[in-house]
């Protein structure tokens, strides 16, 4: 007798119920305890204006997955401004934050803004060579990213990217920003 499995639902159905027993709260608060790093993600929107528009989102949800290629992930609230853009232009930038870069982070992170063009208009940044996206002058390291996959999980959509460069400022002995409980904080 041959058995079937039923279809998985579609991936635009988010409402997937918990595991028995785990609330939003309990799994935000669990989560909450895991150190994480803190970079800005930048694109650039060629169709937004005649000039195009720098796009910028605060992300914690970043890492490196392979050495070879040189491949890292960031995960995007499905829906969101970034997440759609990406969908859209396949290149784009990661600027690791320091702690003297929190308030760019925190700009960067507010929900409901009505431009992004106001939330660069003072932060010194260069626009990368491959990506035309902003990097942040001062920022840990930078680097230029080309999509490969998306991967849609849950409320959001992991992001797996080529690096096409990464560049290490010579000298810098700052730290980097960390997010903990909730809040940025100092690495020692």
């Amino acid at each position: 007798m041959l058995t079937t499995t039923p279809s998985p639902p579609p991936t635009s159905d988010l409402a997937i119920p918990h595991a028995e027993g785990v609330s939003n709260d309990e799994f935000r608060a669990a989560m909450s305890r895991l150190a994480a790093g803190v970079v800005l993600v930048t694109a650039h929107d060629p169709d937004d204006g005649p000039r195009g528009e720098d796009v910028g989102m605060t992300a914690t949800a970043f890492m490196s997955v392979s050495l070879d290629p040189p491949l890292v992930l960031v995960s995007l609230r499905n829906g969101s401004r970034m997440d759609d853009l990406l969908a859209e232009v396949p290149v784009w930038a990661v600027s690791v934050l320091s702690e003297q870069q929190r308030h760019i982070a925190g700009r960067f992170a507010m929900k409901g803004r009505v431009s992004d063009r106001l939330l660069f208009a003072d932060v010194p940044t260069v626009r990368g060579e491959e990506s035309g996206a902003p990097l942040l002058a001062g920022a840990l390291a930078t680097l230029e990213c080309r999509t490969e996959n998306r991967v849609v999980a849950g409320d959001h959509t992991l992001v797996v990217a080529r690096v096409l460069t990464a560049k290490v400022p010579t000298a810098t002995e700052d730290n980097p920003l960390t997010y903990f409980r909730g809040k940025y904080r100092r690495l020692g």
